[in-house]
């Protein structure tokens, strides 16, 4: 029945998404978390304490942000069980941990600024989706990461969640998307943070494992139905540069969708004034990125995104069956 769920939900979202009223009237689980996570950073994790205290108090943190939303989401489902079609609410409650819409709206507005408004707007969107100083960004930087964001976000914000939905139902999709927030948001390597979110940025690694790995092979497989994408160049990328980003996952889905275009990402780039060194995913002759490869990388993602829903469907049918 989770199965059943993840493909319900999956299918939901891709149509409604999560409506800009319903945001405006409760928030969204996001920002729930992030105010549970808010609250246990400021209460827990002190400058004065050792290393080896804020470690431990990472981790009970961890481990807080996980079990609450699961225990609710767990709740919630057994609850539904008593109630007629219940699997269907259980759906679409679970429609607000994905993004299939709404990430596709935000990078294809970065194809749109740079394209009615140039280089001054599409950094301006661009800095919506992703943590880099958008200010060193020429116009292909503002393109390549805006294909990064959604090569990214696919498996962390769409198949990692669909992933443990199926896995758990409403409970562990909750409790990844609770453990993915706590990793965006304390686990970082800063003077505040190294100690106090290594357990979440591990954690987040670990559980994104699954995920990432098959959102590369739904992009290479997409890449055989997208007029002018190259998979075989796709499946050569994933093989020969995914390991060598300095993400264990990140670099699955960047270096498929990098092979698929032609281009290369990644590489060398800046946050908050810091220029992080990583190695460039796919060759492509290092090519300059426009506009146009934002639209190419997004009928990719659609028609990966549609293979995921196909996926799920399948599977769910056959556990039905079964």
């Amino acid at each position: 029945m989770s199965v059943l769920i993840a493909f319900l939900s999956l299918a939901f979202e891709f149509v409604l998404g999560y409506p800009d009223w319903l945001f405006r009237a409760i928030g969204h689980p996001v920002t729930w978390f992030g105010r549970l996570i808010s609250f246990l950073d400021r209460r827990l994790n002190r400058a004065t304490d050792s290393d080896a205290l804020r470690r431990q108090r990472g981790v009970q943190t961890l481990l807080v942000i996980v079990l609450v939303p699961a225990a609710i989401g767990l709740c919630v489902q057994i609850l539904l069980w008593f109630i007629p079609l219940g699997f269907i609410f259980a759906a679409l409650l679970a429609t607000s941990l994905l993004s299939q819409k709404s990430l596709h709206e935000h990078v294809e507005a970065v194809a749109d600024a740079l394209e009615t408004g140039g280089l001054a707007m599409g950094r301006v969107a661009v800095s919506r989706i992703v943590g880099r100083d958008p200010e060193t960004l020429d116009r292909a930087g503002v393109c390549r990461a805006a294909i990064e964001s959604l090569a990214e976000n696919f498996s962390d914000g769409i198949v990692a969640p669909a992933f443990w939905i199926g896995v758990g139902g409403l409970a562990g999709g909750a409790a990844y998307k609770a453990a993915n927030t706590a990793d965006s948001m304390i686990g970082h390597r800063t003077p505040r943070h190294e100690a106090f979110g290594r357990a979440a940025a591990r954690f987040d690694d670990l559980v994104n494992l699954p995920a990432s790995r098959l959102t590369a092979l739904l992009i290479v497989l997409a890449a055989f139905l997208v007029k002018g994408a190259d998979p075989r160049n796709a499946w050569n990328a994933v093989r020969r540069d995914a390991r060598k980003h300095r993400s264990p996952n990140a670099g699955w889905p960047e270096a498929a969708m990098a092979g698929a275009l032609g281009l290369a990402l990644a590489g060398p780039r800046s946050y908050g004034g810091v220029l992080v060194e990583d190695v460039f995913m796919g060759e492509g002759g290092r090519r300059e990125a426009d506009s146009a490869d934002i639209r190419r990388a997004l009928k990719l993602y659609r028609t990966a995104d549609y293979l995921l829903i196909a996926l799920f469907g399948v599977v769910s049918a056959i556990a039905i069956l079964a």
